[in-house]
């Protein structure tokens, strides 16, 4: 539509032809903003580290991912969860990938857990898949479900209405 040869033929083109161009070049201006703001979400932040002298008491939520070095007293929930060498957590470690190098004190829910050769896990481990090298030392009950992270909320709700139930049937058994 536009072309070298119009715009340099006559003053007359070259008036004419600039009113139109200018829609034309405006569009591309809040076009490339559009196409610019996608890109900067795509890239996935570094995990964040919690290094070796930290201690922490309290919950740690995030849905990026996260390594631990230091100490923990309190639950954890992430996307990708790494548990250094270093690292002593107290607590329920809930995420969709968990790799524990240190010492664990807690139930353990994650789709994939793995124990490498130098973690210690004193708790329950509830999982889709998982991995324990040789040389792990582990003293809990390992549990395989299909989706372990929805179930850290289901095992909540139904443990209110079981509370209720005892009661009337301890009452007929004491007659």
């Amino acid at each position: 539509m536009f072309s070298k040869s119009k715009i340099n033929d006559s003053g007359k083109q070259t008036s004419e032809s600039s009113s139109t161009p200018a829609p034309k070049t405006e569009a591309p201006k809040a076009a490339a903003p559009a196409d610019y703001k996608p890109v900067a979400p795509k890239a996935k932040p570094p995990a964040s580290v919690l290094s070796s002298d930290l201690h922490i008491t309290g919950n740690i939520k995030t849905t990026g991912d996260i390594q631990i070095e230091g100490t923990v007293e309190g639950d954890i929930r992430a996307h990708l969860l790494t548990v250094g060498e270093s690292a002593t957590i107290r607590g329920e470690l809930t995420a969709d990938d968990v790799v524990i190098n240190g010492r664990i004190i807690g139930r353990v829910r994650g789709l994939k857990v793995r124990l490498t050769s130098t973690a210690k896990v004193e708790g329950d481990i509830i999982h889709k898949t998982i991995a324990i090298e040789s040389g792990a030392h582990f003293e809990g009950s390992v549990q395989r479900q299909e989706d372990p992270l929805s179930s850290a909320g289901k095992a909540a709700k139904p443990a209110t209405p079981a509370t209720s139930a005892p009661a009337p049937v301890d009452t007929p058994t004491g007659f």
